[in-house]
């Protein structure tokens, strides 16, 4: 096998790891399965780009087992939740309450406060018990009810505040980073011959999350960024000129701008990161705003927060506490370029700016969004009891399967530029005459 075979088969390897034979019957075992089930998909570079062409997959299918590795009347589970914010957090944290609870009679379900920080002695933060009670209505509310931080913390003191705790089964809801940090977390709790399962729920607004196809609170962000992009057409329509530009979140992948663009179909220009445009010239995205406006007499911009960042001449090399490079502010940039654009021209323009980010990230999940929470957090459960560690639940092709935490770790997902999302993109805008819009023939 060569390098590039080997690097194909780890990329693609789906085995999940469990702590030991379970040899418990499962309260559930009316309903659970006995051995494992798996299903097989065709999976094509939408999920993952390092496939050359479809190839089919096995995956572990979530649900109850008829036989658990954990005591459910010995277990001790804990949840925390790191990063930034997401629509359906408080679901996810009510359903794996509730399913501890109710499904296996766990006796107790701890909240670590403040994100990985509140398993370091030295912040001297306090752990909540969570009990059905107390979670009953969070899903009405946004954000997390145990609170959130960024930045890494020592794989070694977490695992000994989960000695310390004696805590069966962790439950690590974050986004690309968090789930760097469980697969760390397990690494050491293997190191030391520990049997605790660390059992990870992708949580990331921007949908970028590799192998996962759908991540919670994405729908719900759409839902509001289109909200935001009606506003801005309304805006810009209600005058001679009128130019709204709305920021969307989306720091490496532009999936929130395209689906929300698509969702109201009055977007004229989708800047993602995806894409490289340029401003002035033939194709440039100038001529075809100036362009539109002769025509329509408005343009409606949604911009992704991470576009347009080669367009820049910067040294800043910061990066925020989780390590992501700090990002010039692209649509303060477009702004002051448009105002010399079109007042050199003397064409005169009203221009409405729109940011709804923190809005959007902070809002109660929507209806489908809560039911996909509700499926994510029991199956987590389900997981762990039977022992599964070093792994993600996530939906497939309408199934819930366990995926290993390398698959999902191993680079962040972006939007595919010849992916049926982008063509219609692309139809619906008309701005494939803009340089860079347009996807690159593929080499042969």
């Amino acid at each position: 096998m060569d390098t590039s075979e080997a690097t194909l088969s780890a990329a693609c390897d789906t085995r999940i790891r469990c702590l030991g034979t379970p040899g418990i019957d499962s309260p559930l075992s009316y309903m659970a399965t006995a051995g494992e089930r798996r299903v097989v998909f065709n999976v094509d570079e939408d999920l993952i780009d390092d496939l050359a062409e479809p190839r089919p997959m096995s995956f572990e299918l979530a649900g109850p087992r008829n036989k658990l590795y954990f005591d459910p009347s010995k277990t001790k589970c804990a949840i925390v939740t790191c990063g930034g914010l997401c629509p359906g957090i408080n679901d996810v944290i009510r359903a794996i309450v509730m399913t501890a609870n109710n499904a296996y009679h766990v006796p107790s379900v701890l909240g670590i406060r403040y994100g990985l920080q509140g398993f370091i002695p030295s912040y001297r933060y306090d752990v909540r018990e969570l009990t059905p009670r107390n979670v009953e209505n969070i899903h009405e509310f946004g954000g997390t009810i145990l609170g959130t931080s960024r930045g890494p913390q020592p794989s070694s003191e977490i695992v000994a505040a989960l000695e310390r705790l004696n805590i069966s089964a962790l439950f690590i809801i974050g986004g690309d980073g968090t789930m760097k940090a469980a697969a760390s977390i397990q690494q050491e709790v293997a190191r030391r011959g520990m049997h605790i399962s660390i059992v990870g729920i992708p949580k990331t607004i921007d949908n970028d999350i590799n192998f996962i196809p759908h991540s919670f609170g994405f729908e719900t962000a759409v839902d509001k960024a289109a909200d935001a992009i009606r506003c801005a057409h309304i805006e810009a329509a209600s005058v001679l000129n009128g130019i709204g530009i709305v920021k969307l979140m989306g720091r490496e992948s532009g999936f929130i701008a395209a689906n929300a663009a698509l969702s109201m179909r009055e977007v004229n220009f989708v800047l993602v990161p995806e894409v490289p445009f340029t401003l002035y010239g033939e194709r440039g995205l100038f001529p075809a705003l100036e362009k539109r406006l002769a025509a329509h007499a408005h343009a409606v911009l949604a911009v992704a927060e991470g576009a347009g960042q080669d367009l820049f001449v910067s040294d800043d090399a910061r990066c925020d506490a989780s390590g992501n490079k700090a990002l010039g502010d692209i649509t303060g940039f477009l702004r002051e370029k448009i105002a010399e654009y079109f007042s050199a021209k003397k064409i005169p323009y009203y221009l409405k700016y729109i940011d709804p980010s923190y809005m959007i990230r902070s809002v109660p999940a929507n209806a489908n969004d809560r039911l996909y929470c509700g499926f994510l957090g029991q199956h987590a459960v389900h997981a762990a009891m039977s022992g599964k560690t070093g792994m993600v639940v996530a939906n497939i092709m309408d199934k819930f399967v366990h995926l290993p935490l390398e698959l999902v770790t191993r680079k962040r997902r972006t939007m595919n530029i010849r992916s049926d999302l982008w063509q219609s993109v692309l139809e619906t805008t008309g701005q494939g005459d803009v340089m860079g819009m347009p996807p690159e023939p593929e080499q042969l």
